[in-house]
């Protein structure tokens, strides 16, 4: 089922999105761990897709597992790196066939140890091409995504926001942002693309803090910023990681609650392939909904 038809059903929305293990042994965990998140009844799940296509089977592979063997509604991830549009057609194919409804369009990171995004001579050279040569081909749901706080490679917010328009333009059916660990910053995207006359659903990128060591590449690597009372208060915990784990768990509660209260239609959890902090930020989320209702 396509992702926009079923967030209709689900409000609000919530999915996780996973990567591709590099091993057999960390596949069949990854599936222990999806199987696991069926309770949730996420309205899908997306698989990401490695920088130069280097996890292309693996995606494929698992997408399709994730729907015709676990239950779970599933995205792949799709990039232009590399690939030309006769490899991309490949893996669009292979999508349709598989019965896959769902993709998230993305330009992609450069390979590790490239500097910058080299499209190939036959390919794409921006998400906004790839969306529309998949809405004009493909009777697929389009997820793009945005950045609240700007695309690194983006000489400033503006601009990069313009780009996603384009995105939207070409055929685009809901937005994922990128993660961000201030609502504010969500908030004046989300009213600048609405002045632009964006109207499709943007769903807010989260990520629970799990682990201090690898929250400050991620967040470098992403361009989201670190608030200084979290970066002080982690700081102060970083050897004892379940008090890093029980912080970043009620932070992201805190931070989910003040977007459900906005008004947001979904909210799209990335991972890394952990599901314990969600599960619980989903639950209490879910706990507090149900009080108010009764």
């Amino acid at each position: 089922m396509r992702i926009i038809d079923i967030m209709k059903g689900h409000k609000p929305s919530f999915s996780l999105e996973f990567f591709p293990p590099k091993s057999e042994e960390e596949i069949a965990q990854l599936y222990q761990t999806l199987g696991g998140v069926r309770c949730l009844n996420p309205a899908f799940v997306s698989i990401t897709y490695g920088a130069g296509g280097g996890t292309r089977d693996r995606t494929l592979r698992i997408v399709e597992h994730a729907k015709s063997k676990i239950g779970l509604e599933s995205a792949a991830h799709i990039t232009c790196v590399r690939h030309s549009k006769a490899e991309i057609k490949q893996v669009l194919d292979q999508l349709v066939r598989s019965g896959i409804e769902n993709v998230v369009a993305l330009r992609g990171d450069p390979p590790k140890g490239e500097a910058h995004f080299v499209p190939n001579p036959s390919g794409f050279r921006h998400a906004s091409e790839l969306t529309a040569f998949i809405h004009e081909s493909y009777p697929l749901c389009i997820a793009v995504a945005g950045y609240p706080e700007g695309h690194t490679e983006s000489p400033d917010k503006e601009t990069d926001w313009d780009h996603l328009e384009e995105k939207v333009e070409a055929g685009a059916d809901l937005i994922i942002t990128q993660l961000f660990f201030e609502n504010r910053y969500f908030f004046e995207f989300e009213r600048h693309m609405r002045e632009r006359g964006v109207s499709i659903p943007i769903i807010p990128g989260i990520m629970p803090i799990t682990n201090f060591q690898q929250i400050q590449p991620i967040t470098k690597m992403c361009g989201a910023s670190l608030p200084d009372k979290l970066a002080v208060d982690l700081d102060a915990i970083q050897h004892e990681p379940e008090l890093v784990q029980r912080y970043g768990i009620e932070f992201a509660t805190k931070q989910c609650r003040e977007l459900l209260d906005h008004g947001v239609p979904g909210i799209h959890f990335y991972t890394l392939n952990k599901s314990r902090a969600t599960q619980e930020i989903i639950w209490s989320l879910r706990r507090k909904r149900l009080t108010e209702v009764n």
